[in-house]
This record gives C-alpha cells, structure tokens and sequence, in this order.
C-alpha cells in the first residue's frame, strides 16, 4: 500500500463509531471474502499470504507470473461504486450515510485541507475494510468466475490489499487476462500502473525453457516486501528463494542512520535499547527460511552506522572493531530463522 500524503484525519468520537462500524460490516463480508484475500482481514496476516503464494507456486502449474500494480488505488477508487457495493449487503440507511460522511469528510495533503471526490484516506478506521469490500466486487468476484469459465489452465491469485499476485499455466491465458483486467478496471475509473505491472516466466521450468531459447536466468518479482526468485536448492531441484527487497533495506538503513544522528549525544545503552528494540522488529517480520543472508548483511551495516555515529561524537578513533562487535554482540541481535518453511505453516492452518 503506497504512502501517498493523503490522511484522513478522524476525531476520537468518530474513530470509535467507524471501529464499531467496521466490526459489524466484517461480520457481514467475512462470510463473502475469498479466500485469496488476506489484506485487513481478522486472522489474516502477510505472512499467511506470502505462504499462500510459495505453496502456489512450489505446487500449482504457475509458468508463468502477472505482478499486478493498480495505480493510486486508494486515491482513485469511486464513492459512487463503493457505496454500490456497500448498498449489496448493507440495508441500513445510517451505516449508509455514515460511509459518505467518511468518505466526504476530506483529507490532509502536504498541510492543506482538500474535500474528496473520489479516493479512501489512508489512516482512517475504516478505509482498509472499505478497500477490500471495493477490491472484492471489482476484481475477487471477477477473477474468480474469470478463471472457471475463460481458464483452460491452472489460474493462482494471492491478493493482499491492492497488491495481488498471479500465477498461470499457459502464457496465452496470461496475456488475454491481463488485457481484460485493464478494461475491468476502467468501467470502475482504475488503471494499471505501466512500469509496475509485468508478465514474467517464472517457476519449476522456467530456467530450463528459457536456457533452451537462449534467454537468461528468469527475472524476480517483489510482493509484501520480499523478492521472490526462481532457484535451486543444495541437491540441485527447484526452489522458490526469497529474500528482502533491496530497496526496503537501504530505506530502512537510511531512515536508520537519520535516526542516529538525532540521537548522536545520547548514553550508549539508550541508543543500544532503541537499536535492539528495532533490529528485533525488522527480523521478526523478515526471518524467514532462506533469508539469512540479507539479514546479516542488515545488521553489519546497521553496525557500521552505529560505529561511525559513536566516532563522530567522541572526535576520535580509537573506537576499534573489536569493541565495537563487543557492544554490538551485547545490544544488537543475531538474525535466526523466526517463521516456520511456507508449506508447514499453510498445511497447518488449511489441513486438507
């Protein structure tokens, strides 16, 4: 979900109402939601999605992949449709009038007010379950009859929020889905975005088909935060690798390293607690099996930043390495895999 500068800024009063709102519209919409959406749904998380997506792909027919990126969804989705879509399930005219107030109510961009005519405010109660009641009508629905009765193939569909990937077996179906996703999305005043929005050949055969045509090894795709990529494990088979996106990393080096300038004159131990407290979250949420890699490198470069803030405030060098991993042995964790392999996590909560 793209950081775009436009919040919803909601008082007290009406956080509470919309939290009680959007508790009963979830009653309502949990019993029609697919089971390929995990995005802000009770239960559902981005890990239960990026399990979906490997266990898809290590075991459905998925040659090939489409990385769908709608462009400024949540600035651009309709109030006219949404309320459509809400008016399907919801008789009550005061829910009703409710949402339109919300969705009305205006937005802070860049410090100045702007009424909306059209969009969801990101930060707002509500606007996730609004999204997904939208996405639900405008692409779950479809796709979900699109690929019983167009499909000749396998079709796979993982969808978090406005981010959904796609696996097909045939490229031909790729292609003809693709073309009729773009005209879907324009009878509801949506567009996919060109650059991020590709077809790739993915999966078990794709290194095999590709060497034979002369072609490199096959592209990545990101999704949730992590680059996924068609590999080999150690006895040589095919094996989904993952692993932080690059991008991610610098930001979040970056924001880092801002960060510890701030806190340039601050006792060692505040700064060490601040930096394990934050090391720890990011390796939660990325330690997943195959990733190790990416996150030693995170925490060496975290080191260094650490080390080069503490130099600078001392004016001097004589903060050697040996002490320096002394401190950072003591403060900042080592990465371990924390998630379980994708496929035992799925199989556990989807037993067949």
């Amino acid at each position: 979900m793209a950081d775009n500068g436009r919040f919803g800024v909601a008082a007290l009063e009406d956080k509470i109402v919309q939290q009680a709102v959007a508790t009963i519209l979830n009653q309502i919409y949990e019993e029609d939601f697919r089971g390929f959406s995990y995005g802000f749904r009770p239960g559902r998380s981005q890990h239960q999605a990026l399990d979906a997506l490997y266990v898809a792909i290590t075991r459905k027919k998925g040659n090939w992949i489409l990385d769908c990126d709608i462009r400024g969804f949540f600035d651009n989705l309709s109030h006219d449709w949404l309320l459509k879509f809400v008016q399907h399930r919801v008789a009550d005219r005061r829910i009703l009038r409710l949402i339109q107030k919300w969705l009305k109510a205006g937005v802070m961009e860049e410090g100045d007010w702007k009424d909306t005519e059209m969009g969801t405010p990101q930060g707002s109660v509500i606007s996730p379950l609004l999204a997904n009641i939208y996405l639900h009508y405008v692409f779950d629905l479809w796709v979900d009859a699109w690929r019983k009765k167009c499909a000749q193939g396998e079709v796979v569909v993982v969808r978090y929020a406005d981010d959904n990937v796609l696996g097909f077996q045939y490229v031909a179906e790729a292609d003809r889905f693709l073309a009729e996703f773009r005209e879907r999305l324009r009878k509801f005043g949506l567009e996919l975005h060109p650059d991020k929005t590709r077809r790739i050949e993915f999966g078990r055969f794709a290194e095999i088909n590709r060497s034979q045509r002369g072609e490199g090894k096959p592209e990545t795709f990101d999704f949730l935060g992590f680059t996924h990529i068609s590999g080999k494990d150690r006895n040589g088979s095919y094996a989904l690798k993952r692993k932080t996106v690059r991008k991610r990393m610098r930001a979040k080096l970056q924001e880092i390293k801002q960060q510890l300038r701030k806190r340039m004159h601050e006792p060692i131990a505040q700064t060490g607690g601040w930096l394990r407290s934050l090391v720890q979250g990011y390796f939660n949420y990325h330690a997943v099996p195959g990733n190790i890699d990416s996150l030693s490198a995170f925490r060496h470069r975290l080191i260094r930043l650490w080390r080069t803030m503490l130099i600078h405030r001392g004016q001097k060098h004589s903060l050697t390495w040996e002490r320096m991993r002394r401190l950072a042995d003591h403060w900042i964790p080592k990465p371990r895999v924390l998630h379980p392999y994708p496929r035992v996590r799925f199989d556990a909560i989807h037993p067949r």
